[in-house]
């Protein structure tokens, strides 16, 4: 590989990959510098005259993902380095960088990754028709045929493959389709978070950085939407590089590749990657140093900004009227002719899907919260509300539950107005509605777990369903109205995105020719001391921005009236409706499983444990927003392959359901049972009853005369004789090598014979004390007496007991045989309850 990448990649070329980004970022960092003081003029007015939409309802989350982690799993990846496939470890933290690993051990020693992945740019295929389509493109002239791929052999019949245009790509599979639609929800979540790279924090830089590369593309012709704006500044910048060098390098090295198609494909990627990486670590350090020069300059430009306001608004202001007298007509002409035709049906395209997705969001977290009321009705305790807080907190993040709502969103569609209006893809609008739907969910969550922590420290536990009711309702209602703004605002700036590109491609070559004798004459109108805040070119791309402006807010306003998708009128303002809620936005996260006492244990574990030992024992209890189980009968690719990978259509949370091993439930197996305590009120077993049912015979007969006793105690009473036959049976059902002989009477035994003959009296209790008050009163005799943990079942068929196999089942069928019972025979109770510690003793 390394022979390849230096025989195509000689000393001349490098030198010609070196000057072209020298060129781009030059031209770039001159715009950028222009862009970055008409930033800093933007952001010092905006803090001195405010503004800004309707105030949000819900609360904002600052930091979503401390101390967690996304996912982690093991699945096959193919190594370019020996044609092999490999299974691998990958981990994915809070920055969404894929790390991968040797194993699962190398992850929990805190060794360094063998790899790790920024997936900006990326798209994740999943088939090789898929990914053999998009290569034949990168190399004209060398086409594979689809389903032949010689260097590429997957090792299951479902891939998973990360293509990149310019960088390396990476090669996955697993072994069921279950598994490959995980990955691949984790794997979208990790390019949707990777693309959304520009901080919205940096109200300077990032605003002057964005307006520098447009303004850069406008100059070479290209004003459309630009898929590869994505990640952080230096791989825009690398991206804006390669489209220009790349296909420079390909006219001068495709020529020279040798061997089959497949081979000079494969060559032609490696070659591609490494000219990327070194523009990325090119344009990364001039960035940086122009970025360091800006900021040094920015003290005395913000003095000079802050001193000269008001001049320098007037200035503006004056500039932009005569602008207009030149712009306005033909603008006005365009808008009429080749735009409000088309606003009401690609706002009607954006609109439907979206809107689809933030419903879909809006029902997810309902779901959620109807599931908390359900877990907490049959244990209302702190402990399990903390549990269950603890998962819906990252709903937001979790990639797999939210795939539904992000689905709804795919289904935009701009068919017929890409090539007009030179929109590429609707994929830039699609990831935008998606992080957008991320953060209300997140919002919300945010802002119920807050509500819901302060109802519990001020009233606890009492009522508890109803605060989660409640609670709910607060923010639902706080959530449609946040939704409506933020879709309405979203509407706006891709209407926007859609027709200025397109407006401005229109008007730029008429208003130069016309303009191009005045462009001094609107230089001299500002003051040089101004004039780097005030600049033609962007008054002349506002008063365009103006002019469309008007229709597209008419256009949102009119569908808010129809009601068609659920948004909310500009004139319904629901400001100040709570203020005491956002009051609780300062206060810092709430780690549920610590302070409701799940995970103190661990957390005290992690603080006693040593430096080394210490970290390593944090990296393995990291809370992991995707919980992972392995179901029996998954199928699992050897050493440790896809133990964590879901396999199901929805991932339970860990302990969310019990899971089933050969039909039968494990929920009963998570507590071990109580031990078995007796009873001061019930009297010690009779030395007789120990010897009939250590020997088959008195054990027959024995029960053959209870069964005599308790027909003439219950006659003339309304009784169950399927619940006595149940106990009876399951008693008489006694495995034979659990039997042994009788053996004689000791003395201590022999003393207990008359207290023993008392008990057994059937007038020994009253009829209060021989009948249950309830059943769980019921329940708590038989689990005290027999140790066995019984579930109560409600409404539920006694089932007849059958010959049993095993000590186990017999105690199992006597427990929930008595704890179904809805009522005791009088007389029953007190002649059976002397039997069972010598039934639990025979065992």
């Amino acid at each position: 590989m390394g022979d390849v990448i230096s025989s195509h990649l000689d000393e001349g070329k490098r030198e010609i990959i070196t000057a072209r980004t020298g060129e781009v970022i030059g031209e770039f960092s001159r715009l950028y510098e222009q862009q970055y003081a008409v930033a800093l003029f933007n952001k010092v007015r905006f803090d001195i005259e405010g503004g800004g939409g309707p105030q949000p309802q819900l609360l904002h989350r600052k930091v979503p993902l401390e101390n967690r982690s996304i996912f982690s799993g093991a699945l096959f990846q193919f190594l370019e380095e020996n044609n092999k496939w490999r299974n691998h470890f990958l981990f994915v933290p809070d920055s969404y960088t894929i790390n991968y690993y040797d194993n699962k051990a190398s992850h929990e020693r805190g060794l360094h990754p063998k790899g790790n992945i920024n997936c900006a740019g990326y798209k994740v295929l999943t088939s090789m028709d898929q990914y053999l389509e998009l290569l034949n493109n990168s190399l004209p002239g060398v086409k594979a045929k689809v389903g032949n791929s010689p260097f590429l052999k997957c090792a299951t019949q479902f891939p998973l493959i990360l293509w990149h245009p310019y960088a390396r790509h990476y090669y996955f599979c697993v072994v069921t389709e279950k598994e490959q639609q995980k990955w691949h929800a984790v794997f979208q979540d990790c390019v949707r978070h990777a693309n959304d790279g520009l901080s919205e924090e940096s109200q300077v830089q990032t605003p002057a950085f964005t307006d520098a590369v447009r303004l850069y593309r406008q100059a070479h012709g290209q004003y459309g939407t630009w898929e590869m704006m994505c990640g952080i500044p230096s791989q825009i910048l690398a991206n804006l590089v390669m489209e220009t060098l790349l296909p420079e390098l390909r006219d001068l090295i495709s020529p020279r590749l040798k061997g089959k198609m497949h081979d000079r494909q494969r060559n032609w990627m490696l070659v591609c990657d490494a000219v990327y990486g070194l523009v990325v670590r090119q344009a990364q350090a001039q960035y940086e140093a122009v970025v360091q020069s800006c900021e040094a300059r920015r003290p005395p430009l913000e003095a000079s900004i802050r001193t000269d306001m008001d001049q320098i608004i007037t200035s503006k202001e004056h500039v932009t009227n005569k602008i207009k007298a030149v712009v306005l007509p033909k603008a006005e002409k365009l808008l009429t002719v080749s735009i409000q035709p088309y606003i009401s049906s690609i706002l009607e395209a954006l609109m439907g899907p979206t809107s689809r997705g933030f419903s879909q969001v809006r029902d997810v977290f309902f779901r959620e919260l109807v599931d908390l009321s359900k877990n907490t009705l049959n244990d209302a305790t702190k402990e399990k509300v903390g549990e269950h807080m603890e998962k819906i907190s990252m709903l937001a993040f979790h990639p797999v539950k939210m795939q539904s709502c992000y689905e709804k969103v795919e289904d935009l569609s701009l068919d017929g107005l890409q090539q007009r209006f030179d929109v590429s893809s609707p994929s830039v609008f699609v990831q935008r509605a998606q992080i957008l739907m991320r953060e209300q969910m997140d919002d919300a969550v945010y802002t119920f777990e807050q509500i819901l922590h302060q109802s519990l420290e001020d009233q606890g536990p009492e009522g508890l369903c109803k605060n989660i009711q409640r609670c709910q309702d607060r923010v639902i209602k706080k959530f449609d109205y946040d939704s409506s703004t933020v879709r309405k605002r979203f509407f706006r700036e891709a209407l926007l995105q859609i027709f200025i590109p397109y407006m401005l491609k229109q008007l730029t070559p008429s208003i130069s020719s016309v303009s191009l004798s005045e462009l001094p004459r609107f230089q001299e109108l500002i003051f040089e001391d101004f004039s780097r805040f005030i600049l033609v070119e962007n008054i002349f791309e506002e008063v365009v921005l103006h002019s469309v402006m008007k229709d597209i807010m008419m256009a949102v306003k009119e569908a808010a009236v129809q009601r068609r998708h659920n948004l909310y009128r500009d004139s319904i303002v629901l400001t100040s409706s709570d203020p005491n809620l956002h009051l609780l936005g300062e206060n810092p996260a709430i780690d549920w499983a610590g302070e409701y006492g799940t995970g103190q244990e661990e957390v005290d574990r992690e603080e006693t444990g040593d430096s080394t030992g210490g970290a390593a024992q944090r990296r393995r209890r990291m809370k992991q927003v995707v919980s992972m189980i392995q179901l029996d009968g998954s199928p699992t690719l050897v050493n440790e392959s896809c133990l964590d990978i879901p396999m199901v259509d929805s991932i339970p949370e860990e302990e969310a359901e019990p899971a089933k091993v050969n039909g039968t439930s494990l929920k009963g197996k998570r507590k071990a049972p109580p031990p078995p305590v007796q009873p001061e009120n019930i009297p010690s077993p009779s030395p007789e009853a120990k010897s009939f049912l250590h020997d088959p015979e008195s054990t027959v007969s024995a029960i053959e005369s209870a069964i005599r006793e308790i027909e003439n105690a219950v006659q003339g009473e309304d009784s169950e004789p399927a619940v006595e036959v149940a106990i009876l049976e399951a008693v008489a059902e006694v495995s034979p090598s659990s039997q042994k002989d009788s053996v004689p009477l000791s003395k201590e035994e022999e003393s207990l014979k008359p207290i023993q003959q008392e008990a057994l009296a059937p007038t020994a209790f009253s009829q209060e004390e021989s009948t249950p008050s309830s059943l769980e009163e019921v329940s708590s005799s038989l689990s005290t007496q027999t140790g066995v943990a019984a579930t109560p079942v409600a409404k539920e068929e006694i089932p007849t007991p059958t010959t049993l196999d095993s000590k186990q089942n017999c105690l199992n069928s006597l427990g929930h045989g008595l704890y179904k019972v809805s009522r005791v025979p009088q007389g029953f109770w007190p002649m059976l309850t002397p039997m069972l510690p010598t039934v639990v003793e025979l065992f």
